[in-house]
């Protein structure tokens, strides 16, 4: 066939353009054919205003968050200094004063 790129899901060569995105008549998965650009913006991390995130910033939580397999809540208001960003769902590793360390997902936050 021509130079498509395989499928990532199932690695079926079978896969052709409709509009701007790329199929697979196999899964019927589709996908954008130039992620290049969509993986750098996703390796940002923002918090809930948009604002981008580094380590060593300051955040503030602007949601209560309960803490799982505990009674306590991380409030409102409650400020975060000095966080880590990682992968995964919960994106900014912390220590919280009076909790301990805890990770937090960046939509639940904004930057001080």
């Amino acid at each position: 066939m021509s130079g498509l790129p395989a499928c990532p899901q199932c690695g079926s060569t079978l896969t052709y353009e409709d509009g701007s995105m790329l199929v697979c008549p196999e899964c019927a998965h589709e996908w954008n054919p130039a992620p290049s650009d969509a993986e750098d913006d996703r390796s940002g991390f923002v918090d809930a205003n948009g604002t981008p995130l580094a380590d060593g910033d300051t955040i503030t939580v602007i949601k209560d968050l309960k803490v799982k397999g505990s009674s306590q809540v991380v409030k409102v208001g409650t400020k975060v200094k000095n966080i880590r960003l990682v992968g995964g769902d919960h994106d900014i590793d912390c220590r919280i004063d009076g909790i301990g360390p805890m990770k937090l997902k960046s939509q639940f936050v904004k930057k001080v």
